[in-house]
């Protein structure tokens, strides 16, 4: 059995890979040492696993570095952290390639290929972003109640649009693409439109530098995986998430714990 474990900015996951089931947990430490043995010692006791049937720890994340070579007892084996999110990422969706962006407080993207796995490029938005204006803005600290407020917002009164400056399409982006994020925030606009709008502002942003890495590396599909990709669910439930530029955009199953499952991945391979 290996427990693969992400060290990263906000929370720090758990997994393991049991007879093809997957069990999970999710912390939050500050200190990168505390919360790969808080993680750790949660998923032990929340699944009913004995430390003694751990045949070792992958740790991934920008965390890892720190750890010594065991961990409560068990050899402890670090991954390099772009590995673990194209295993992950492209195992959980069943390709052989494709470009892996990982969501998290940043933003990774990954190109997987046969053989090779890359670290193509990346964005400080993310999930410390999102959070970030949302506390500034508008006193909100948790990404659930920025989406309870998000369901009654209307970009309208926020965005300007391909629309609003000219009147319609321009070549082949609709008229309701937008033009300026924020750029029509006026007086009448809610907290509910400003929720709203900070969240396609970094779907928008991520999707777009994503559309463009994968041109730029030859990639047709794009698999999201981590915490962030729930955003991009969202926006697609509430049908404003809408890029026309011939890429597809894939959330797998367990996308929110794709980087630890790619180092248990990659840990028992080797």
């Amino acid at each position: 059995m290996i427990v693969g474990i992400d060290i990263g900015g906000s929370t720090t996951d758990a997994v393991v890979l049991e007879n093809g089931g997957l069990h999970v947990v999710t912390i939050e430490a500050n200190d990168p040492v505390a919360a790969a043995a808080g993680a750790l010692g949660k998923l032990i006791a929340e699944f009913g696993i004995s430390l003694e049937d751990i045949e070792r720890v992958a740790a991934t994340g920008a965390g890892a570095r720190v750890l010594a070579d065991s961990l409560l007892g068990r050899p402890v084996i670090k991954v390099n952290e772009f590995t673990a999110i194209g295993v992950g990422g492209t195992s959980l969706a069943g390709m052989d390639q494709a470009l892996v962006v990982s969501l998290g407080t940043g933003t990774a993207i990954v190109s997987v290929t046969p053989g090779k796995i890359q670290h193509f490029s990346g964005t400080g938005v993310g999930g410390g972003t999102l959070l970030g204006l949302a506390k500034h803005m508008l006193g909100v600290v948790t990404i659930e109640r920025l989406e309870e407020l998000a369901r009654k917002g209307d970009l309208r009164r926020v965005d300007l649009t391909v629309r609003d400056i000219a009147g319609g399409p321009i070549g082949d982006l609709p008229p309701g693409t937008t033009a300026a994020n924020f750029g029509k925030v006026g007086a009448d606009a809610t907290p509910e439109d400003k929720a709203l709008a900070i969240m396609n502002m970094i779907v928008e942003s991520i999707g777009v530098l994503s559309l463009a890495s994968a041109r730029a590396c030859g990639q047709e599909n794009i698999v999201l995986t981590g915490k962030l990709s729930r955003l991009f669910r969202f926006m697609q439930e509430a049908k404003r998430l809408d890029f026309p530029f011939g890429r597809r955009f894939v959330i797998p199953e367990h996308a929110d714990y794709a980087t630890a499952i790619g180092a248990a991945r990659t840990a028992r391979k080797e």
